[in-house]
């Protein structure tokens, strides 16, 4: 049954309809409050690229192959604070529908907007407070665990040091812009072959949330960098969105 459902979201974006996320969390909360072995068999089977990404590089609890991995998987989330996440977690994101057309508006955009750009495949997934959102091979893991709300009590404890900005973004309403921002980071990343001041770094981010703004169809983020992109391209009409993303002489967005 699950492996029918990953095929028929690989069916629907190919189609060009509706993005639905992949439940792979809904597996894994199984397994780790029941310790249902069948539930072990899906995640392994029907999930392997999940299920090593969540093992070997949010939670690095070792190679997803060792003979002694799923113990430990299955330890490390038997913390109680860990376990009320599951359940927390699975309780908000019982339904996510809203998520769903949010994110295909979003990728509708962008497909739009930039020709050629491949629709990832976006699963959920519950990780231990490290990450928000992981992107690769083509793939956008959600971390539910991060988006619980601004007031939920846990985030509140000093050992997590979260900044108030840093709770302000925990939210619900932030997953979407999260998934298209940091999927558009990895197909437009900072350069690598020049050291850049924070203010470059600052303006490439403004590049990616003003494209962010323009998929959603609204101010989600609004910085001295997000207007500062507004203005380059009212002044640059005829650019592209991926001329705009691939321009990194960041002066440029600085002229009035």
């Amino acid at each position: 049954m699950l492996g029918c459902i990953s095929c028929e979201w690989q069916f629907m974006v190919e189609d060009d309809t509706e993005i639905v996320v992949d439940r792979y969390d809904r597996i894994q909360s199984l397994y780790l409050t029941t310790g249902d072995f069948s539930a072990l068999q899906q995640m392994n089977t029907v999930y392997p690229m999940q299920t090593r990404t969540l093992i070997e590089d949010v939670l690095r609890l070792g190679k997803v192959d060792d003979q002694l991995i799923n113990k430990k998987f299955l330890r490390f989330y038997q913390d109680s604070t860990l376990q009320v996440l599951i359940a927390e977690a699975e309780q908000q994101y019982a339904n996510m529908d809203d998520i769903n057309a949010d994110l295909t508006t979003g990728f509708k955009y962008l497909r739009e907007k930039l020709p050629g750009i491949e629709i990832p495949e976006i699963y959920a997934q519950i990780g231990s407070l490290d990450q928000s959102v992981i992107v690769g091979n083509n793939t956008i893991g959600i971390c539910l665990d991060k988006y619980l709300g601004t007031d939920y009590p846990l985030y509140q404890k000093p050992q997590y040091g979260y900044s108030k900005s840093q709770l302000e973004l925990m939210n619900r309403q932030y997953i979407v812009p999260d998934c298209i921002g940091f999927y558009l980071l990895s197909l437009y990343p900072m350069p690598q072959d020049k050291a850049l001041s924070q203010q470059e770094r600052d303006t490439h981010i403004g590049k990616i949330l003003w494209v962010v703004n323009q998929a959603l169809g609204k101010n989600v983020f609004n910085s001295l960098y997000t207007r500062m992109v507004e203005r380059y391209m009212k002044r640059n009409k005829n650019l592209s969105l991926d001329q705009m993303l691939k321009n990194n002489n960041y002066s440029d967005f600085r002229k009035n």
